[in-house]
């Protein structure tokens, strides 16, 4: 049994893990195109009958490519079944990845639990969820430790499990610990942790960054190299594709 298990608190993880530069967000890349998800979340559609995410511009090719087959058009787009036309058969479709164990459907279900103030339920499927590895789950989970929602509050094992997700590229869990090391006064680990962020194309990393770089946190020649790979890692997202789509 490791110690963090015998003691009940997290271990945290060394710097060199912490700032290593991951590959990609956590997001990946989309299942049929190939080409890494924008982090915008309002760019992409997750399907509960697989609990894969497709991006907006694929979605759109698919209804394109099948606006004559109504049979294939209310197919999702990735796994070919019949995709659920309301609530009730969506929730179903979901409880079914969830008894097969699915990561990624029980990082779903922990995050409609919480949405409708079910913290015990959140908390329980987030927690399945993230001992699978989902990072979305581990997320939260440092959400509900660091605000005490549905669990004592507790910001070492918030900080384990932002940091496990900021590690697998999650922006957001990467900003929330930049944000805990400011108000530690920690400036040099935050800005760090913000150029990761900017570096996977995060755009509000890229905003603070630029106001650090007034108050003279960061160097023009750290920010400007900051800037081309945050351009990139956008520029990366885009395709004509997904541009018709939005």
């Amino acid at each position: 049994m490791s110690s963090a298990a015998k003691t009940g608190r997290a271990e945290l993880h060394d710097d060199d893990t912490l700032f290593s530069q991951p590959e990609g967000t956590h997001l990946g890349e989309c299942p049929l195109c190939f080409l890494p998800l924008p982090i915008d979340p309002r760019k992409s559609i997750i399907y509960s009958c697989c609990c894969q995410r497709v991006c907006k511009g694929c979605v759109n090719a698919h209804i394109k490519s099948n606006l004559h087959d109504e049979e294939k058009l209310s197919r999702c787009p990735f796994c070919r079944e019949p995709a659920p036309d309301n609530d009730a058969e969506s929730f179903s479709k979901l409880m079914e990845r969830v008894k097969a164990n699915d990561p990624a459907a029980l990082s779903l279900m922990g995050t409609n639990c919480y949405k409708e103030g079910d913290y015990d339920g959140a908390f329980e499927y987030m927690t399945r969820a993230a001992e699978l590895g989902d990072l979305t789950a581990h997320y939260r989970l440092g959400f509900m430790y660091y605000e005490g929602e549905g669990v004592e509050k507790d910001e070492e094992k918030a900080a384990y499990h932002y940091e496990k997700a900021a590690i697998g590229g999650h922006t957001d869990a990467r900003c929330n610990l930049a944000a805990i090391e400011l108000r530690n006064g920690n400036i040099e680990r935050s800005v760090k942790h913000l150029i990761i962020a900017a570096n996977l194309g995060d755009e509000e990393s890229m905003k603070v960054l630029w106001k650090h770089y007034s108050l003279g946190y960061i160097t023009k020649e750290e920010l400007d190299a900051t800037l081309r790979t945050h351009q990139a890692a956008v520029d990366a997202t885009k395709s004509e594709q997904r541009e018709i789509g939005e």
